[in-house]
């Protein structure tokens, strides 16, 4: 199988003006900046434009703290790369927004995790941030700019769930993605936090049937393989016939987790790791340029090898279409291979030959 890389999401800074509690790199004000000044960026992108043509989302940190991203964004475009980036928002101006068109920025992501102030800003340990995201997405509104809308969840604000979605629904963004916390970074002090194997199964399930009605924008659960799986059971119980839409921005098709498959996340020292939630480094694109990496790093050889997985997601049928969380299982057990933690489901193969 020929793995491309279809979508990066890179680091261009580690410091941010927020302290979200499940922040997957524990950034803050303090935060150190990283290692990619502009001629580094300039290379990297080089470095990524001759292997493929991804979308590349400049994320952080908070990305709008640099005042060359606007640089870096439009270098990006002029390599044939679709660039994005991922904000929390609260930085954005009109000023912002323009640079934003100039650069070719074609999407922005933001977050949403409360459909009220005091559900959001608690989750984000900032007074504020809710009305800083909803009035950067006034201004995107203003300028027609693209964005989607991104919504984490723990038991402290999963009663929210379809209050938030009602919302992200009101404000006609391109997509709403609702995200299972992955327990890293900051998220390591959620552990206690994470939704439950049984809440999980029926949060996923009610999504299943609410993207079925759903038209006005697209829906996808994120870090959460296992809804594969259960879009796959459900569509066969009720004789559903199920296609699943997706953005031009993204990875697309029908799978669960593409770690290190189809998309990488680059930090902000260069350390190349599967996805933006997993701790452990591939390699670094100073030492051994992405490519490099990309093609023969044992970490993401590992994680394409679908039969050396263990416990019930080696023995699992819909491994190919799931494939369990890779950075909760390492989170949970301290083995990437492990099978996904947080899926209640029992496998029927009784070998790994069958897969």
């Amino acid at each position: 199988m020929k793995w491309e890389p279809k979508w990066i999401a890179w680091e261009i800074i580690g410091t941010c003006n927020l302290n979200c509690i499940h922040c997957r790199s524990a950034s803050s004000v303090s935060s150190e900046f990283g290692k990619f000044d502009l001629d580094k960026a300039y290379w990297l992108i080089d470095e990524i434009s001759s292997l493929s043509k991804p979308t590349v989302v400049l994320t952080g940190g908070e990305p709008l703290l640099r005042n060359d991203w606007d640089k870096i964004a439009r270098y990006g475009t002029e390599k044939g790369l679709r660039m994005c980036m991922a904000t929390n928002g609260t930085l954005v101006t009109d000023e912002v927004c323009k640079k934003m068109k100039e650069a070719g920025i074609q999407i922005v992501s933001l977050s949403i995790d409360g459909s009220t102030p005091e559900i959001h800003d608690d989750f984000r340990r900032q007074p504020g941030a809710f009305e800083g995201t909803m009035n950067a997405i006034r201004l995107f509104k203003k300028h027609n700019i693209p964005f989607l809308i991104n919504s984490s969840f723990t038991k402290r604000n999963q009663h929210d769930i379809e209050k938030v979605y009602k919302l992200a629904k009101s404000l006609q963004p391109v997509a709403w993605y609702m995200f299972m916390i992955v327990p890293v970074g900051r998220g390591e002090e959620v552990m206690n936090e994470l939704i439950s194997k049984e809440d999980y199964e029926k949060i996923l399930e009610w999504h299943f049937f609410m993207e079925l009605e759903e038209k006005d924008m697209l829906v996808r659960p994120t870090c959460a393989p296992m809804y594969y799986r259960i879009c796959i059971q459900l569509a066969k119980k009720h004789g559903i016939d199920y296609k699943r839409r997706s953005l031009k921005f993204s990875t697309g098709g029908a799978k669960g987790c593409v770690a290190a498959q189809s998309i990488a996340f680059i930090d902000c020292f260069g350390n190349v790791k599967p996805c933006s939630y997993f701790p452990l480094s591939a390699g670094n694109v100073f030492e051994e340029g992405f490519r490099k990496i990309w093609k023969e790093s044992k970490l993401f050889n590992d994680i394409r090898d679908f039969k050396s997985y263990k416990g019930r997601c080696g023995r699992c049928e819909y491994v190919k279409v799931c494939g369990g969380c890779r950075a909760r299982a390492y989170a949970v057990y301290g083995d990437y291979m492990e099978e996904e933690p947080f899926c209640s489901y029992k496998p029927k193969l009784s070998s790994k030959e069958e897969i």
